[in-house]
């Protein structure tokens, strides 16, 4: 499981580069239209520059939560010992694990709504965008799972 999680994970970061890679087209296409008269002035960049962001902001947030570096903020103690970081790590993670059952839950209708719609300028099917709440949220579980696994080892072990 270890091994399919590694690739999976190096899988979303590739993806991220080519998403902010894609995300400079439409971006720089919008800009450089504005300040040169004789390139049109596309409607659909602003579309798509939109659809990239969200992508990257979601596939950041998968990779960030593998990391470790998401939805963290210091308002706990610092633990002292070993069990007490792996008791709070665990407990912020449960935290992130809500948030995941909340993308899945309320994702997967607007997936389904997303069959039924085309976007209005580059008629992309908005199941393509409408997916990557519950597609993060189901990422976020399995490197959860991943991290509990890890978490519990270190609460069972005899290092304090």
């Amino acid at each position: 499981m270890k091994k399919a999680l590694d690739w999976y994970y190096k899988f979303l970061q590739v993806a991220l580069a080519v998403l902010m890679g894609l995300l400079i087209i439409p971006v720089t296409l919008q800009i450089v239209s504005r300040y040169l008269g004789f390139i049109p002035r596309y409607i659909w960049t602003e579309e798509m520059a939109r659809f990239c962001f969200i992508w990257v902001i979601l596939v950041g947030s998968m990779i960030a939560v593998r990391d470790g570096t998401h939805f963290t903020v210091d308002l706990l103690p610092k633990a002292k010992t070993k069990k007490g970081e792996a008791a709070v790590r665990m407990f912020v993670d449960f935290w992130i694990l809500m948030t995941a059952l909340v993308f899945i839950v309320w994702g997967w209708p607007l997936v389904k709504f997303g069959l039924l719609q085309t976007s209005e300028m580059a008629e992309l099917p908005m199941v393509f965008i409408y997916m990557a709440w519950p597609l993060a949220g189901f990422s976020w579980i399995l490197f959860l799972i991943e991290k509990y696994v890890d978490n519990i080892k270190v609460w069972r072990s005899d290092n304090k």
